[in-house]
């Protein structure tokens, strides 16, 4: 195999197994780094600089990472706050553009209590249901913008899964990543992102969407490669986000959350089939009569 490798993955030689035999083979792996983001911010005499994150991630599209969790997890509230985003090239070391610095403009101060808080919960953590769904609300800046009143066929949902399948490029390269798809409500894939971690692929697809002034995302559908996370609904309802589906299924917080935020939260879509957790009204169903 000659041909580069995509960017975010990496071969590597396996011995690959068939029956009883096995034999040399080159694989392609998903590649998996951290990313260190860090903020500048106060007035230009007395900058003040911060580590806010190490993620774990596939390299590419990592301004975009580093915007969308800033936003996502309320440390800025729109693009504005920003003067300037950059790799630190650490090129004498191994951590070769694998830090990025956001410098946030002069007169903004960072919502740093968000983060420091942990105001969203983890399946391992005895954090309040309520009282985390509450926090959001504090700080989403969508909490009261108003919601279309939506309508939306079955048969485009039907289309959305294969549609984003085949726009995986490294999915189908490696089996070994997440993404997220953000669609209009005709169906049409307007945007993917891809990653080890489930998070930062919507955190990517948010960054770039803030970074295009296309917030809130009320007239869009965001279609999630696996299960639907309290996390990943967190950052939807932070980005406006009025339908939601998963291909896998959601957790019970999740579904808390999206009926908190009026949100259509669907899980286990399919070609033919899907369920409906919340807000089922913006679904047109097609209704059979038995005589």
């Amino acid at each position: 195999m000659t041909d580069l490798p995509l960017v975010g993955t990496r071969h590597k030689l396996v011995r690959k197994v068939n029956s009883i035999v096995g034999a040399p083979s080159l694989d392609l792996l998903s590649v998996e780094e951290p990313l260190e983001i860090r903020i500048r911010y106060g007035p230009e005499s007395d900058r003040i600089q911060k580590n806010v994150s190490v993620t774990m991630r596939t390299p590419g599209n990592d301004l975009e990472l580093a915007l969308g969790f800033l936003f996502t997890e309320g440390i800025i509230s729109s693009y504005h706050d920003v003067a300037g985003i950059y790799h630190i090239d650490m090129s004498c070391t191994s951590q070769k553009e694998n830090i990025v610095q956001v410098e946030l403009a002069e007169a903004f101060v960072p919502h740093l209590m968000h983060a420091e808080r942990n105001f969203y919960t983890t399946s391992s953590c005895g954090v309040c249901g309520k009282g985390s769904i509450q926090s959001i609300r504090t700080v989403s800046p969508f909490n009261d913008w108003y919601k279309p009143e939506l309508r939306l066929p079955t048969a485009v949902l039907y289309e959305l899964p294969k549609k984003m399948k085949d726009a995986q490029s490294a999915f189908a390269a490696t089996g070994g990543i997440h993404a997220s798809g953000l669609f209009s409500l005709n169906g049409d894939l307007l945007l993917l992102r891809e990653d080890v971690g489930r998070h930062n692929a919507l955190d990517k697809l948010i960054g770039n969407a803030l970074a295009c002034d296309m917030l809130p995302l009320e007239q869009h559908i965001l279609l999630l490669s696996g299960r639907a996370s309290f996390e990943l609904i967190q950052k939807a309802a932070m980005a406006g986000i009025s339908i939601v589906a998963a291909i896998g299924a959601p957790s019970s917080l999740a579904v808390e959350l999206a009926i908190e935020f009026d949100m259509t939260l669907l899980g286990f879509l399919k070609e033919d089939r899907f369920n409906i957790y919340s807000s089922s009204d913006r679904i047109l169903i097609p209704t059979t009569y038995e005589n």
